[in-house]
Order: C-alpha cells, then sequence, then structure tokens
C-alpha cells in the first residue's frame, strides 16, 4: 500500500510540473512511448521465460528434476538440516533453486512458496531459521543462466545478450555466500 502511495505521489507530482512548465504534451508522448515499449519488451521476455520454463517442466517430466534434487541433496541438507530427512521438502527446494540457476525469477516463485509452505507446516506462524535461510536463498539466488536479464537485454537491442555471464557468476555468488553468512549469524545472535 506504501508503494502505491509513492508512484501515485510521483506521478501527481510530474503530471502538475508538467502541466505548470507547458510541457503536458511531452509528457503524453513519453508515457505512450513507454507503454508500447514496456508491452514490447514484455512480448520479448515472454518467449523466453516460456522457453526455460517449457525445459524445466520436460525435465521434471523425464525425472531429471528427482536427478537434480539427489545432486543438489549433500548442499541443501547442510542449509536446511531441519528438513534434510524430508524428501518432500528437500525436493520443492531443489525445484526451486533449479529455477534460479536458469534465471527463472518467475518461475522461481511459485516453487519458493511451495517450499516455504512446506516448510511452514512444522511451524505455523513462525519464520523458523530453515524458511529465513530459503527466503535468502531465493532473493539471493546463484544463476548459472541468467534468462530474464538476457532477454531483457536482447529486448533492447544488445547484439550479445549473454556476455554479462562471469559479471553474473561472480556477483550471485558473492550475495548468495554473503546472505547465508548474514542467516547464519542472526540465526545464532537471535538464539543467545
Amino acid at each position: 500500500m506504501g508503494m502505491s502511495g509513492i508512484w501515485t505521489g510521483m506521478v501527481a507530482i510530474s503530471l502538475v510540473c508538467a502541466l505548470a512548465t507547458g510541457r503536458g504534451s511531452e509528457v503524453a508522448s513519453a508515457a505512450m512511448e513507454g507503454a508500447s515499449a514496456g508491452v514490447e519488451l514484455c512480448l520479448s521476455m515472454a518467449g523466453a521465460l516460456c522457453l526455460w520454463m517449457g525445459v524445466m517442466e520436460v525435465l521434471r517430466r523425464a525425472g531429471a528434476m528427482g536427478w537434480l534434487s539427489r545432486l543438489l541433496r549433500p548442499v541443501l541438507s547442510r542449509l536446511y538440516p531441519d528438513f534434510a530427512r524430508d524428501s518432500g521438502v528437500i525436493d520443492a527446494i531443489s525445484a526451486n533453486v533449479s529455477a534460479n540457476l536458469l534465471g527463472l525469477g518467475n518461475a522461481a516463485t511459485p516453487l519458493g512458496l511451495d517450499a516455504a509452505r512446506r516448510m511452514s507446516r512444522r511451524s505455523p506462524g513462525v519464520a523458523s531459521d530453515a524458511l529465513c535461510m530459503l527466503v535468502v536463498c531465493n532473493t539471493a539466488s546463484i544463476q548459472l543462466i541468467p534468462t530474464t536479464v538476457a532477454a531483457v537485454r536482447a529486448g533492447a537491442g544488445s547484439t550479445a545478450p549473454f556476455d554479462i555471464l562471469p559479471a553474473v557468476w561472480l556477483a550471485s555468488a558473492l550475495s548468495v555466500t554473503a546472505g547465508i553468512l548474514a542467516a547464519r549469524l542472526f540465526a545464532r545472535l537471535w538464539r543467545d
């Protein structure tokens, strides 16, 4: 609700300033161009997202998600020791991690919500340390293929939308490491 008020205020102030300075037609023209560019960007991103979400579904139906879950189990069991023996939760977290590795933020969100819902059954109404860790890892995810960012770059006319890979790998690895360390530190401080 607060952000809606802020955005509404910014738009209202912009319109008042535009009308006061006699630039109302320029603001209207820019708004229409921005809306058109937004629709074009959404359509270009939709294709890439549909492709990778389709790949995720094919992997799931082919049983590769189970393989990936087994591959990620040692790491996830250390990050989420309370749920190490709960294959339903670990599988849900693995699906979330897989979507994040492919850079599918929009696809990762429902998968992360499913994992959070499964985790919260043990402590309803309370954000456990494991649930906080899930939020941190989902927010600061490691991306091997930054699909969404590449789609935005391609939609904006980039000739090499994936040339950002090394920077994305470094930044996402650093952010996940910092997030995990901070979550562990705060979990210890909170308990003490």
